[in-house]
């Protein structure tokens, strides 16, 4: 058991924000995270004992995830009737800029195609390697590569569109710091 806790601790924080980006509400991350860790901990015994504990971890995530998103399409979205809850304050506040650049990564990463996205979130954000990225979702270690090619592609396209935005009701340009950042560049 204490090599189990020792295991998954230090994933949770990594699990919690890759739960946040594919379901886009901290609630229902939150409650994705430890369904997982639920599982996980439940079917300990059924892991393989060779295998990695965080593809494996990650892939419960993701299909707990995407299993959530096609209920979701069938039944609908859910409405919460008490909407009170406060984030936790951020330790520095970000500046203007940061913020509409923030906003604008996020607007691009939710026009990616999920498959995309997942890739894209798996391996710039979350630090797997292309072969745990395959693992995790189940796909050829090529298919994963393709699709952050083009995810990252799409990305950087839009990400330079937004920097050049123009302001409509001042007809100025909106100075954006200009995609490029280390965050998703090519890594191998």
């Amino acid at each position: 058991m204490k090599d189990m806790m020792l295991l998954i601790e230090p994933l949770i924080p990594p699990l919690r924000r890759y739960a946040r980006a594919l379901v886009k509400d901290h609630a229902a991350a939150d409650d994705l995270v430890q369904d997982c860790l639920e599982r996980a901990i439940t079917r300990w015994h059924q892991r393989r004992a060779d295998g990695d504990a965080r593809t494996w971890l990650f892939t419960i995530l993701h299909n707990l995830a995407v299993s959530q998103m096609r209920q979701n399409k069938r039944r609908g979205g859910h409405v919460a009737l008490d909407d009170g809850t406060i984030e936790p304050m951020i330790a520095r506040p970000a500046t203007q800029e940061d913020a509409l650049h923030h906003a604008d990564v996020m607007r691009a990463l939710d026009t990616l195609p999920e498959e995309q996205r997942s890739v894209l979130l798996l391996v710039a954000v979350e630090d797997l390697t292309y072969a745990e990225a395959a693992r995790v979702l189940d796909i050829p270690i090529g298919t994963v590569m393709s699709r952050l090619a083009r995810a990252r592609e799409k990305l950087s396209q839009k990400m330079d569109g937004a920097a050049a935005a123009p302001n409509a009701s001042v007809g100025a340009t909106i100075h954006r710091p200009v995609f490029g950042g280390s965050l998703f560049r090519r890594v191998k």
